[in-house]
């Protein structure tokens, strides 16, 4: 799903998009000179290995997301939560997946696992 920055004004623009059972559902608007505000929802469900035991499991994802975005280079030392997309698009699959692989990038731990004091047996 792309959108043009100038498609987008001071009025919240809806957005909804689907992709691998997570969801972002949110709007975007106009925040200043060549910047535009994505306050979003992500929710659903993803499969993640825990990086304890190894096991396959299902994570529930619930959570804001707010980005600023901006169709120029950015030189803010403020706002680290930019993402610069030059061509004059908003490209809103690519934030999507973005967020995806970040969030499977990410350690995680299985019920079992989380909070476990147990040693693990480590080979050398």
């Amino acid at each position: 799903m792309k959108i043009f920055f100038e498609k987008i004004g001071t009025t919240p623009k809806p957005i909804a998009i689907e992709k691998e059972g997570i969801k972002l559902e949110g709007t975007l608007q106009k925040s200043g000179y060549r910047k535009i505000l994505l306050e979003t929802r992500l929710s659903g469900m993803v499969n993640l290995d825990c990086d304890r035991c190894g096991k396959n499991y299902n994570h529930i994802i619930d959570g804001p997301l707010k980005l600023t975005l901006s169709d120029a280079v950015s030189e803010d030392k403020v706002d680290l939560d930019i993402i610069e997309f030059l061509d004059g698009t908003i490209d809103i699959s690519y934030i999507l997946e973005g967020e995806i692989n970040a969030i499977r990038e990410s350690y995680h731990y299985c019920d079992d696992c989380d909070g476990s004091d147990e040693s693990m047996e480590v080979e050398f």
